[in-house]
């Protein structure tokens, strides 16, 4: 394969990733942030990649990418949706901070977690990944996944019935 084909290899994947995070709902800007910064370390650790499976690699980079910016950045992201914000009007706002106060103390235990565990929930919960997909995406096996995600779940209700008795 020549540099003409990697690259628009690399392009098509990029743009792959691009919707991915998307999907996770993550900001145009934020994305094509996040893409930009992939492919430059892709670039850059072009001749050192070891794995034939370049998806998951650029994929795991990216939200690595994206949530240590998150913690470099440290800011509280009230994060509404397009259809939340269309029933602002109809919701009552104490039932709306109501709703975020409940993910602040989710957001609260899952950062007590290990990192894996902490990835391995909100891939599952919160953008409602099925286990193949996760599998794929972090290269392991959907037994794996599986094993791990009910090793996060325990230790998510042990730090939660600590925490919130």
């Amino acid at each position: 394969m020549n540099n003409s084909d990697d690259l628009r290899n690399l392009n098509s994947e990029l743009n792959f990733v691009y919707r991915y995070l998307r999907k996770l709902k993550i900001s145009h800007e934020d994305a094509e942030d996040i893409v930009q910064e992939t492919a430059y370390k892709f670039l850059q650790y072009y001749d050192s990649i070891r794995t034939p499976k370049i998806r998951s690699w650029l994929i795991r980079v990216a939200i690595n990418f994206y949530y240590d910016q998150l913690r470099k950045n440290n800011r509280v992201k009230l994060d509404l949706r397009e259809d939340q914000v269309k029933t602002l009007s109809k919701d009552l706002p104490e039932e709306i901070l109501l709703s975020h106060e409940h993910w602040s103390e989710i957001e609260c235990i899952l950062s007590k977690l290990k990192p894996r565990y902490r990835e391995l929930l909100l891939l599952k919960y919160k953008w409602d990944l099925k286990y193949d997909e996760i599998a794929k995406i972090l290269d392991m096996k959907v037994n794996t996944i599986k094993t791990f995600l009910a090793r996060a779940r325990k230790e998510f209700a042990k730090l939660y019935r600590e925490v919130y008795r």
